[in-house]
C-alpha cells in the first residue's frame, strides 16, 4: 500500500488530499474524502465564521477522521474565519490566494499543520521559514486560479528548494499522474477535478455533465489581463469573457463580468453565464464514483506503476 511521511504526519491512510474547491467542497465532500481515507477539504471561500462553523461541526458529525479547511486569503472574512481555524483547533489548514504571514504564529500556537499552496519556488521558502508544515506545489494544469509554471517543471523545483514535504497538483487524476507526482520528489497529491464527480460532490449534475464530456482541450485560460488567470471549461459564458479581455472594456467591468459566475455553474447548473472551473484533466475524467472508490483506485493503480518501473532498468 502507498504511505509517505504526510500520511503519518497527518494520520491519514492515502497520500491524497482533495482540493478545496469554492463553491463545491463542503462538508459532505470533505467527510466522504476523509472516511475514504484521505485528507478532505472544506472551502472557506468568501463566506464569514458562522457559515465555516457549520460546516466543521458537520463534518465532524459525518467523520471521526482527520480533515481540513482551506482559506483563500483575498476572503474579505479571511481575519474572522483565521480566529475560528485556530479556535476550533482543525487538523489541516491550506491557504490560497496570498501569503498566509498574518495569520501562521496563531494557527501554528493552536497546533494546526499549516499547508499552503504555492505556485513558486518563492513563496514556497517564504512559508517554510513562517512554520509551514509541508507546502502543496500547484501548476497550471489546474482548474480555477493558476499560475504559469506547469507540474512537471514546478514540483522538482519546489521539492530542491524547501526542506518540507511537498504534494504535488494540478493535471493529476489518476494513479498514472500520481506515480509521476512521487517520482517528481512529491510525498502525495492533491487532486481537484476528479473529485467533482464523486457521488458524494453536492455540484449540480450540469457541472459535473461537463467535466464528464470534456475532451483534452476542454479548458481555456481567462483572466490574465486582470493578473488572476482562471482556468475552466469552454462555455458559452467563458469565451465571451476571453473575448471581452481582448477588446476596450474597462478593467472593472471586465472583473465585474465574472462576479457569481462559479455560484451560477456549482449551484445553479447554469450552462450558459456560468463559470464551470476545472483542470486540463478533466478530458480523462468519465465516471462517477464515490470518493472512497475514486482514492483507492488512483492509489492501488499508481502502486502497479512504481512496482513495475523496473522493466526501464537493465
Amino acid at each position: 500500500m502507498l504511505k509517505s511521511a504526510i500520511c503519518d504526519m497527518l494520520k491519514i491512510k492515502y497520500p491524497v488530499f482533495q482540493g478545496g474547491m469554492a463553491h463545491i467542497a463542503d462538508a459532505d465532500l470533505a467527510a466522504a474524502v476523509s472516511n475514504g481515507g484521505g485528507l478532505g477539504i472544506i472551502s472557506a471561500m468568501n463566506y464569514d465564521a458562522k457559515y465555516l462553523k457549520g460546516q466543521i461541526d458537520k463534518a465532524r458529525s459525518l467523520t471521526d477522521k482527520p480533515f481540513g479547511v482551506n482559506v483563500m486569503l483575498m476572503s474579505p472574512h479571511t481575519d474572522e474565519v483565521a480566529k475560528l481555524l485556530a479556535d476550533e483547533k482543525v487538523s489541516v489548514i491550506t491557504t490560497g490566494a496570498g501569503n498566509p504571514e498574518k495569520y501562521m504564529k496563531m494557527w501554528n500556537d493552536a497546533g494546526i499543520k499549516v499547508i499552503p499552496v504555492v505556485a513558486s519556488t518563492a513563496l514556497a521558502k517564504i512559508v517554510e521559514r513562517l512554520g509551514a508544515s509541508a507546502v502543496i506545489a500547484e501548476g497550471g494544469e489546474s482548474g480555477g486560479h493558476v499560475g504559469d509554471t506547469t507540474t512537471m517543471a514546478l514540483v522538482p523545483q519546489v521539492c530542491d528548494a524547501v526542506s518540507v514535504p511537498v504534494l504535488a497538483a494540478g493535471g493529476i487524476a489518476d494513479g498514472r499522474g500520481m506515480a509521476a507526482a512521487l517520482m517528481l520528489g512529491a510525498v502525495g497529491v492533491q487532486i481537484g477535478t476528479r473529485f467533482l464527480v464523486a457521488t458524494e460532490c453536492n455540484v449540480h449534475q450540469n457541472y459535473k455533465n461537463k467535466v464528464l464530456k470534456a475532451g483534452d482541450i476542454s479548458t481555456i485560460v481567462t483572466g490574465k489581463r486582470l493578473g488572476h488567470p482562471v482556468r475552466s471549461i469552454k462555455t458559452p459564458f467563458s469565451r465571451a469573457y476571453a473575448k471581452a479581455e481582448y477588446s476596450d472594456i474597462s478593467d472593472n467591468d471586465l472583473e465585474n463580468m465574472a462576479v457569481g459566475a462559479l455560484r451560477l455553474a456549482a449551484v445553479e447548473g447554469d450552462e450558459k453565464n456560468g463559470c464551470f472551473l476545472a483542470g486540463q484533466v478533466a478530458g480523462m475524467v468519465n465516471k462517477e464514483q464515490s470518493a472512497k472508490e475514486i482514492i483507492e483506485e488512483i492509489c492501488t493503480d499508481a502502486e502497479k506503476i512504481l512496482k513495475g518501473a523496473e522493466k526501464w532498468v537493465n
